[in-house]
């Protein structure tokens, strides 16, 4: 089936808003690619990178921390694989992918589908701090924990995904980082990486969290990853527009041909509503599904967004360091939405609000 076209009043409409956020301060600039199976590709730019590098333009080579886009960048890519290899079962509990434990871990029953899908219960606050100097590996702190309520309704929790990535180091017996480098090499994103990068021109910086003391650049701005040395499996990886955009098409392709080593079939699997967010709006292995609809997303807290729309052939993937502004990120939600109503090929359907799980 042939893909459907951006058309210049999209493309239009989008360079628009993203040049109105900016204006707003909502960001200090940012990327969008746009592109089909057919092969089409637009990529629209405004803004700067940051004031520390100066005038520079941000362009589809610069390097963005994508924050919890991270979740279906790495995560779910690697859990998909490793469940298509029989080394990880979907409703097992978690713990049986983790070290062998001793004594109770409630957290640790909660199964693989429950941690993708958000709907395990566990604690949704992760301070990881609260774990500096503790006598027990990080899994078997997280494993032990309480539920802070019964499985099934949906809480948007990252402490999942760092159970996730330890459970496929596990298994796999590599790093996360090393395993997820395969995994992008084999797809030609070839800067994408978990961090830290180095504070170069071409990578955008994004918060200061104290006045007068270094901004983070290059460094993971989740705290919680942070402390895990940059590496985990809800946050921390960096990318660049052009690296979205090959990893949205290599998606959109098994989706559309059946192939990928089993891709095709874990992203048919994955866009399944598992729970309900909201009226109008599910959550299905990792992605976020408007109910009834085409398209299927996530974001990044850092203002980060990628978008799919299998039946329609088309991706769109914004890349901004809105957080630089701190509370201005909240500012790019317009863009969101439009984005949102454009993938979907369908701009006059009436969508819910946009879930900000980030």
């Amino acid at each position: 089936m042939p893909a459907v076209p951006f058309t210049a009043d999209d493309t239009a409409r989008l360079q628009e808003t993203l040049t109105e956020v900016v204006a707003d301060g909502a960001t200090p600039g940012g990327v969008i690619v746009c592109g089909t199976t057919d092969g089409q590709r637009e990529i629209l730019t405004a803004g700067v990178i940051a004031s520390e590098v100066g005038n520079a333009a941000p362009t589809e080579a610069t390097v963005y921390d994508v924050a919890s886009l991270t979740k279906v960048v790495a995560a779910w890519p690697l859990v998909g694989r490793a469940v298509d290899a029989g080394l990880l079962d979907l409703d097992a509990p978690v713990r049986d992918a983790l070290p062998v434990m001793s004594g109770e871990a409630p957290s640790g029953e909660a199964t693989v589908r429950q941690l993708l899908a958000h709907t395990a219960g566990l604690r949704a606050a992760t301070r990881l701090d609260h774990y500096r100097g503790a006598d027990a590996p990080l899994h078997e702190l997280l494993c032990r924990e309480p539920l802070e309520e019964a499985p099934g309704r949906h809480r948007y929790i990252n402490r999942g995904y760092i159970l996730l990535g330890l459970a496929l180091a596990h298994i796999c017996g590599r790093p996360l980082d090393a395993l997820a480098a395969e995994l992008w090499q084999g797809m030609g994103m070839r800067s994408t990486m978990y961090g830290p990068v180095g504070r170069d021109p071409h990578v955008a910086p994004t918060e200061q969290r104290i006045p007068g003391a270094s901004r983070i650049w290059g460094a993971a701005h989740d705290e919680n990853a942070a402390l895990m040395g940059g590496v985990a499996g809800h946050a921390g990886v960096f990318s660049t527009p052009n690296d979205l955009a090959v990893y949205a098409q290599a998606l959109l392709d098994a989706y559309e041909t059946g192939d990928g080593g089993g891709l095709s079939e874990w992203l048919r699997a994955s866009l399944v509503p598992q729970a309900e967010i909201e009226p109008g709006l599910d959550r299905g292995l990792s992605w976020i599904l408007p109910a009834g609809g085409p398209v299927a997303y996530h974001h990044g807290f850092t203002g980060t967004s990628l978008y799919l729309a299998p039946a329609a052939g088309r991706y769109l993937v914004i890349c901004t360091n809105a957080v630089y502004h701190g509370a201005a990120r909240t500012r790019i939600a317009p863009l969101r939405t439009l984005a949102l109503k454009t993938v979907s090929a369908t701009s006059t359907a009436l969508w819910p609000s946009e879930a900000l799980d980030e």
